[in-house]
């Protein structure tokens, strides 16, 4: 099923994320993973591509796990940051022998010590997404930044690129995570005054241990409220309850979120299906009231 045609309705969506895993000798661990969060009945399962401007050989193969073994809805990553066009549409091209429709067209992080871009390869989001567009009939996804996208030099400009995305094919948006609603909501605001009016799926990251902290304001900058700042320094040095500190906040974000009518949320889960059920559990019956 295309993701932009799950959107239209007006039910509640909770999606999760996973990553593959870096060594061939991981599958069978990831498979494992794929089975366990496909059991909690997520709206669709996204699979990354490679992070720190690398490339995963096992997004394919984790996605067609995910969709064609365990019947779940698949969206699979494609970043253009670390591969020239024949690498793309080689891609392309496995994911439609997958029959996999739904694609995140991401630029991705740029590789250390490699000038870009290099010949063969594409700048921005926008122009990998015409490249899919032309290859053929998937559903595109973008990313947006709620707080503005590091590099970009304002948040208004980050808001014109992102009209870009939307304009070359973009059907929806996942945001970077937030632990503030209020900043998604001024996002939302701001966005439609841009005439921005695909879609937008909230990205919640359940914290549960303190080096995640470290890692998301190391490479996002993201802006972390007093009040979870305040959760993170009581518990830090009890990582049982630092984690079910982090699973309640995460679900108070996502509560607050559907009441405001955000209904489409989906969930950071750093492999890890226990989370996930944590929080799906926590919304049960808010979840099929939204």
């Amino acid at each position: 099923m295309k993701i932009s045609e799950l959107l239209k309705t007006k039910e509640v969506t909770i999606s999760c994320e996973l990553f593959p895993p870096k060594k061939g000798s991981e599958l069978k661990k990831a498979h494992q993973v794929v089975k366990e969060m496909a059991i909690l009945k997520p709206a669709y399962i996204s699979v990354t591509y490679g992070a720190s401007g690398g490339i995963s050989e096992h997004t394919v193969d984790m996605a067609n796990e995910v969709q064609n073994v365990n019947g779940v809805t698949a969206l699979a990553h494609l970043t253009c940051a670390s591969s020239g066009r024949e690498k793309i549409q080689e891609v392309l091209a496995k994911l439609q022998q997958h029959h996999i429709e739904n694609i995140l067209a991401l630029r991705g992080d740029i590789p250390e010590n490699l000038d870009f871009p290099l010949p063969g390869q594409y700048r921005h989001a926008s122009d990998l997404i015409e490249e899919i567009k032309s290859f053929g009939d998937f559903c595109i996804g973008g990313a947006c930044y709620p707080e503005g996208h590091p590099e970009a030099e304002s948040v208004d400009a980050d808001l014109n690129y992102l009209k870009q995305k939307v304009e070359a094919g973009c059907e929806f948006l996942t945001t970077q995570m937030f632990f503030d609603n209020n900043i998604l909501y001024n996002f939302l605001y701001r966005a439609l005054k841009k005439n921005i009016q695909v879609p937008v799926i909230a990205g919640i990251m359940p914290v549960t241990n303190v080096n995640q902290i470290k890692r998301i304001t190391a490479l996002s900058g993201t802006a972390l409220p007093q009040r979870f700042r305040a959760i993170v320094e009581r518990f830090a040095d009890h990582p049982a309850a630092l984690g079910q500190a982090g699973i309640a906040y995460a679900t108070e974000q996502i509560i607050d979120l559907i009441a405001n009518g955000v209904n489409n949320v989906h969930i950071y889960t750093m492999n890890k299906p226990d989370v996930a059920g944590a929080i799906l559990k926590n919304l049960s019956e808010i979840y099929h009231a939204g």
